[in-house]
């Protein structure tokens, strides 16, 4: 009877546990997807560390042997270190020290109230951030946005940077025909029509998930704004800045890229003197993150050159 009665409590307790973790799911699927993702980077060894940058908290992922050639990789509008999650084992496994900073304002960096969020400021703070982990040349790489960024970097600290990998990057003056307030979408048909334009064949998010998105965006949304604001006046494009380029750089775009059209890459491989550019059909501006199984071998090889 005791022993009945125990396995009864057992029972009840574990029941009480999964209700309760079901309901936390469903009120907060984002928490729970990014736990799940956060174990996932401890279990297969990738670091979790933050270093003070400016006089705020700069977090970064690290991954492959501490005494290898530095790759410095720097997402776009919106992301985190975590995009690079399928690109980045790639350098890892030929030998190099991968960092994946959280820009201020993103993924699990600092959000200070009297930062800019311009491409400038966000160029000046990833310097700072190199200087602060004492990386003298790297090895440096800039998604979208981040493109845009690691550009005014290698024209402004030639001397920090050895090669140069551009994905679907920002940068050159265009103006987008797009909603750019998208980026800071405020319903589901909002999000729908943002995942629309970043991948071909978006899969459908259900919509206890999207209703969570949102509510993160809404909170984050101030941040985005800043940003897109500063990026608008076209005040720090680098039409001027990439001829005047003398280290390698490797073009990389998704040919469905409907964010940063492919005739922008095909502009930047015109001004970049030493560059050469790879398009890689049925990509679209997440080529980094959904084609990486077809990039990371190319950008690997180009880093060890």
């Amino acid at each position: 009877m005791k022993l009945t009665r125990k396995l009864l409590w057992i029972a009840g307790a574990l029941w009480a546990a999964a209700l309760i973790a079901g309901i936390g799911f469903w009120l907060r699927p984002v928490s729970y997807l990014n736990g799940t993702m956060y174990a996932r980077e401890a279990f297969s060894g990738v670091e979790n560390r933050q270093v003070t940058v400016e006089g705020h908290r700069m977090h970064y992922l690290a991954e492959g042997p501490r005494s290898g050639p530095v790759v410095v990789l720097v997402h776009g509008l919106g992301g985190r270190a975590e995009d690079w999650s399928n690109l980045s084992p790639f350098f890892a496994r030929a030998g190099f020290r991968v960092y994946m900073p959280d820009l201020f304002g993103y993924g699990r960096s600092e959000r200070p109230r009297d930062f800019s969020y311009s491409v400038r400021d966000q160029a000046n703070a990833v310097v700072d951030f190199m200087n602060a982990l004492g990386l003298k040349q790297v090895n440096l790489g800039g998604w979208s946005m981040g493109g845009w960024i690691v550009q005014i970097i290698a024209a402004s600290h030639p001397e920090t940077v050895k090669r140069l990998m551009l994905f679907d990057s920002a940068g050159i003056y265009a103006k987008p025909d797009w909603n750019t307030n998208l980026f800071m979408p405020r319903t589901p048909g909002d999000l729908d029509q943002l995942e629309a334009l970043l991948m071909p064949h978006p899969p459908r998010i259900p919509g206890f998930v999207a209703r969570d998105i949102l509510r993160i965006s809404a909170r984050r949304r101030w941040v985005t704004q800043r940003a897109l604001n500063t990026m608008m006046t076209g005040k720090d494009t680098t039409d001027g800045l990439l001829p005047e380029l003398t280290i390698p750089v490797l073009i990389l775009w998704g040919k469905e890229d409907h964010i940063t059209p492919l005739d922008l890459g095909k502009k930047m491989q015109q001004l970049i003197p030493r560059s050469e550019l790879l398009v890689y059909d049925g990509c679209g501006h997440l080529a980094p993150g959904q084609c990486a199984s077809a990039m990371g071998p190319t950008v690997a090889e180009f880093a060890q050159k």
